[in-house]
């Protein structure tokens, strides 16, 4: 055996990876049920396998949710690019605001590891890192249009789907589209008022202080 050889990881064993695609199966749906609160042994469970096949795939339960959600995090990030590129600066913010509120209101795995900076690994990070910009170009946009008040930042659009997610939260399974009621109000607040309006009080969050104001708030609701 050659020195390049010995260094090329060996593929997974037919069965081996066959329990992985198993265990992240199980992963999708545990998460998007339960968020990430659930644990690897619920994982395990849902898949049939053992704890310690779990482990041996995944390290530990932020190895999971970097295999699953870095990728759906990018594709967010892709949506905000997109709507940057809108023609309407309006219809791409409330496009962009639609798509992403309807695929975490459908996947509560996925909005924790988006809003809640303690999970995730490299990719996750990055891609959470990447989205910030695009919304805040999104946010200009608008501004600069004149379709959007003028004392709106990136970090408020931010928060907004922070809210429109409570909202899902509270419409569960009995009203699941709930969320896009509120959506509807909260756009509707985002306008500029043809006659004025009252500025709002204090100023917009830093991206350190939005960062700081959610990793608070998942450790008060027990966040891991």
């Amino acid at each position: 055996m050659t020195t390049t050889e010995a260094l090329e990881p060996r593929p997974l064993r037919r069965d081996a990876e066959r329990n992985r695609q198993r265990i992240l199966a199980a992963a999708v749906e545990v998460f998007a049920d339960r968020g990430l609160a659930a644990t690897l042994d619920d994982v395990a469970h849902h898949a049939g396998l053992g704890v310690g096949t779990v482990y041996r795939r995944f390290a530990d339960k932020d190895a999971l949710v970097e295999a699953l959600f870095e990728e759906r995090i990018r594709d967010l990030v892709g949506l905000a690019e997109t709507a940057c590129a809108t023609t309407d600066p309006w219809e791409g913010l409330v496009g962009y605001l639609e798509a992403a509120s309807a695929r975490m209101a459908a996947d509560r795995g996925l909005r924790d590891a988006l809003l809640s900076p303690r999970h995730g690994q490299v990719g996750v990070t990055l891609a959470r890192a990447e989205l910030g910009p695009r919304v805040d170009r999104l946010t200009a946009r608008c501004r600069d249009a004149g379709v959007l008040r003028p004392d709106v930042a990136g970090t408020d659009v931010a928060t907004l789907l922070h809210a429109v997610q409570a909202a899902a939260e509270i419409g569960g399974t009995a009203s699941p589209q709930h969320w896009r009621r509120t959506l509807g109000v909260l756009l509707d607040g985002l306008r500029p008022a043809r006659t004025g309006h009252q500025p709002l009080p204090g100023a917009p969050l830093s991206d350190e202080e939005l960062h700081e104001a959610l990793t608070l708030g998942r450790r008060r609701a027990g966040g891991r």
